[in-house]
């Protein structure tokens, strides 16, 4: 309970930047979108490249600790952004001293990294262990859905906070409620887990033949989930001309929509084929990025946002909840599992967005949804080699 109170405010203040940080990079760079994607693609490669290493600091101080401390990192890291938006260089960012500029941002990155470090891996490990096996896919459909709710608040707050003042404010707020997830976190159960492998020896175990169907389902999972974090607001915030407050109604409009469909979801994916689900669902949803190629009114991106919800929701549910399982299925070895998880994600929305730079060198933006539809299909890999376990498992030839 504790673990889901706090991410719930965790989500509250990711909620309220979640579309528009990356539009907040887009005005800072004076509407240069390769220097934003240039700096998200930095912090995912300095965490996937940290994490083995980071992970082996953790057992000194727990995961409970952890928990607790990298809250101070994530309001760290918002108040770096304060700081930028306090020097008001929105206007001609090639015209002013890009040194304090460029300080904070590396600064931002290293705080970024260290947050990740200790919050992700914790994180994960206690869902893994504490879920109840049966009814997982319902419990992460709960908690989905309970934050969504409060998330549906988030982009329209936010984006009236934009009209009337500007980002500084934004940025006080998304502090305070991640300092205030400290008092649900006080209460955390203690896990006693260790990452025991070091450091060359997690980099044999990622591309090891054993773990090949995995990491790439986590690759493309990644991969999908860049475009959705950095171009997609930056696409809407084009197409919306600028206006911060329908960028954040019709944000919230689908969060809503998707809402019950959600808890839908979970109750029907513990009791149906995950394998099957997430076959349909990548199919629907790796069409769904496709038809955003073509959008060109805020109609539009209602309507196929709110398709690519639930489409996305289709897939998800059942993803993540045969992520936990494979998780818990590791035992003592939940946590190694978990930082092979989170070098696959990050890794992959690395290398997507490394591919974006250079597909937009040719063609405008919305092109690289194509790329996000053939990486949505990925998490087909999770879902085979389960049935695969399950065959060799049952005596099946399969």
């Amino acid at each position: 309970m504790a673990l889901y109170s706090g991410r719930m405010i965790l989500r509250t203040a990711t909620n309220l930047l979640g579309i528009f940080l990356p539009i907040f990079l887009y005005e800072l760079f004076a509407f240069n979108v390769k220097y934003v994607i240039i700096y998200y693609l930095i912090g995912h490669f300095a965490y996937a490249l940290s994490v083995a290493w980071g992970c082996r600091f953790l057992n000194l101080i727990g995961l409970r600790r952890s928990l607790r401390i990298t809250l101070v990192f994530g309001a760290m890291y918002y108040f770096s952004f304060y700081l930028l938006s306090k020097l008001k260089i929105f206007v001609d960012f090639n015209a002013v001293d890009k040194q304090n500029i460029f300080l904070l941002l590396a600064v931002s990155l290293f705080l970024l990294t260290i947050h990740r470090i200790m919050y992700w891996t914790p994180v994960h490990t206690d869902m893994a262990k504490f879920m109840n096996k049966k009814n997982r896919a319902k419990q992460l459909s709960l908690m989905e859905a309970t934050t969504a709710f409060l998330g549906a608040v988030g982009p329209i707050l936010a984006g009236l906070i934009l009209m009337k003042y500007n980002y500084d404010v934004l940025f006080i707020i998304a502090i305070v409620c991640y300092l205030s997830a400290l008092i649900p976190f006080m209460y955390l159960p203690r896990t006693k887990e260790r990452f025991s492998w070091t450091y060359s020896e997690t980099w044999q175990e990622f591309f090891s033949k054993k773990r090949r169907k995995a990491v790439l389902a986590f690759l493309g999972d990644g991969a999908e989930a860049a475009v959705g974090i950095v171009i997609w607001p930056i696409f809407i915030f084009e197409v919306l001309k600028g206006n911060y407050l329908e960028v954040g109604i019709i944000s919230s409009l689908v969060v809503v929509a998707a809402i019950v469909l959600q808890l839908f979801m979970g109750k029907f994916a513990d009791a149906s084929s995950k394998q099957k689900m997430i076959h349909w669902g990548s199919a629907l949803y790796a069409l769904g990025w496709f038809i955003k190629i073509f959008v060109l009114t805020a109609f539009q991106i209602f309507v196929v946002s709110a398709f690519h919800s639930f489409t996305k929701i289709f897939a998800r549910t059942p993803f993540d909840a045969l992520t936990y399982e494979k998780a818990a299925d590791q035992g003592h070895f939940v946590d190694e599992f978990t930082v092979i998880h989170e070098m696959a994600i990050q890794f992959g929305k690395g290398l997507m967005l490394v591919f974006t730079l250079i597909l937009i060198s040719f063609v405008s933006l919305e092109w690289t949804f194509l790329l996000a539809a053939i990486a949505s299909l990925a998490m087909n890999f999770l879902a085979d080699e389960k049935a695969i376990k399950k065959g060799r498992h049952s005596g099946s030839r399969y």
